[in-house]
């Protein structure tokens, strides 16, 4: 990203030192006196306020409009995604998915059949709910060709957790890039491009190399398990999936400056916007999901009902997490202090896409929540976007995608993720360490440099 200042550049240090105060404050009360990540957002936006000497109604203010300029969008899409993966879940989608590319990848491919099957889980359904429901898989494979379990699991959780940060209508993605105001095509379409060969390198080839590392094998089968024969057809499933992906890229596409509007008018651009914007695109496939995969399944209303009114308890504290988000991002910009980092990194030579990666590893490693990371990052990087006159929309989807990347390194015991793999899986802390913790790391390093990449040859 090119950055021209024309003014020379010099820190505030007490500006400065306020906002350092605030990050100080939320890893405090998240770390040390495990304070629900919400609150502890608002209360270092407060400090940071104050510290700022800002006008104590004018931080109120400020608080305000952080939270409902994010929440406006953000609350929707995600509570739409939910819902649709809700009844993608319920209805053996995603086992219908594995399943299917198992049988036509063949066992000794299994681990890429597995790669792309988390890919592609992951776009509608959370991370650990995926995993949960197609760790039996990977059971049973092990089972049957006496591999190490982490020859199947690395590769499922590396799709997993590919998607689950780099490609909307995941949590993750949505709020950094509505706190960024980047544009969501852009973001699925570097999200794809930087994460198919980043699963590739921590998912496949890394567990190639950590299986014969580690033996593991898959935990004994203490219940007897209910075989669910009447799978909905695979290519219903990926169609339903795409149709909100492809819905969102084409308005993307269309309603850039590479097509004019001779090509197509403006009245048809309009409608396109429209049927391609996240919302409504996730409305019509919610509503294609809940009949083809509920109604025509004998699926009573009342239970659809009951599934996808359940999906929207953890959507919650998701939304308010982004909000809070927000409202950092508020506070950075109401002290100016976006505007100062923007020109002091800019004579540094510091692009901001690498700041943003680091601000994001730094808060990953330092608290565990790859959601907070990200968040935490986008509000602290967002007033700098805000300072550049040059930044394009492509420019923006990389940051959320480098973002992403560092929000994703290294997941290690102050992180939920680490003891659901540790727990699944049955291995011990050191090994956690050297499949999981060693695979995101991976993930991140290899993502941001692709990004990096990007940034150069665009």
């Amino acid at each position: 990203m090119e950055q021209v200042i024309a003014a020379k550049a010099t820190l505030d240090i007490p500006l400065l030192l306020s906002v350092l105060a605030g990050i100080t404050v939320l890893l405090v009360l998240i770390l040390q006196f495990k304070i629900q990540s919400f609150i502890a957002l608002l209360i270092a936006s407060i400090t940071v306020g104050i510290l700022a000497g800002i006008q104590p109604m004018m931080i109120i203010e400020t608080m305000k409009k952080g939270m409902g300029d994010t929440l406006g969008f953000v609350a929707l899409v995600i509570g739409l995604g939910a819902i649709f993966g809700s009844i993608l879940e319920y209805s053996g989608g995603a086992e219908a998915l594995a399943r299917f590319m198992l049988k036509k990848f063949g066992e000794k491919r299994a681990s890429w059949a597995l790669m792309i099957t988390g890919f592609l889980v992951a776009i509608p359904v959370f991370f650990d709910v995926a995993f949960i429901i197609l760790v039996p898989i990977i059971y049973s494979l092990q089972r049957r060709t006496k591999k190490s379990l982490l020859l199947y699991a690395i590769p499922l959780l590396a799709g997993l957790a590919i998607t689950h940060s780099f490609i909307p209508p995941t949590p993750g993605p949505i709020a950094v890039a509505d706190i960024l105001e980047a544009d969501l095509g852009w973001v699925i379409l570097f999200g794809f491009l930087v994460g198919i060969p980043t699963a590739i390198v921590c998912g496949p080839i890394f567990a190639k190399y950590i299986a014969q590392k580690i033996h593991v094998d898959a935990p004994e089968v203490t219940t007897e398990t209910i075989v669910q024969e009447n799978y909905p057809a695979v290519g219903l499933i990926l169609s339903i999936i795409g149709i909100p992906i492809l819905l969102i890229v084409c308005n993307t596409i269309i309603n850039s400056p590479l097509v004019s509007e001779e090509i197509i008018p403006l009245e048809i651009k309009e409608w396109i916007g429209l049927i391609g914007n996240p919302i409504v695109a996730l409305i019509l496939a919610n509503l294609i999901a809940w009949y083809v995969l509920g109604i025509r399944r004998k699926t009573s209303k009342k239970k659809l009902l009951d599934i996808t009114s359940a999906s929207m308890a953890p959507t919650g504290i998701i939304i308010l997490l982004t909000g809070a988000g927000g409202v950092f991002k508020e506070m950075l910009v109401t002290t100016e202090t976006g505007k100062m980092l923007a020109k002091y990194f800019a004579e540094m030579g510091i692009p901001i896409i690498i700041f943003g990666f680091l601000i994001a590893v730094l808060v990953r490693i330092l608290q565990g929540s790859a959601t907070v990371a990200m968040i935490t990052a986008a509000g602290i990087t967002a007033p700098l976007v805000m300072a550049q006159v040059d930044i394009t929309a492509i420019d923006k989807a990389l940051l959320v995608i480098a973002i992403a990347s560092g929000a994703s390194i290294m997941s290690h015991v102050n992180d939920s993720g680490f003891w659901l793999v540790s727990k699944y899986l049955g291995i011990n802390e050191k090994q956690t360490f050297q499949s999981w913790t060693m695979m995101t790391t991976i993930l991140a390093l290899v993502s941001f440099a692709i990004v990096v990449l990007i940034s150069f040859i665009k």
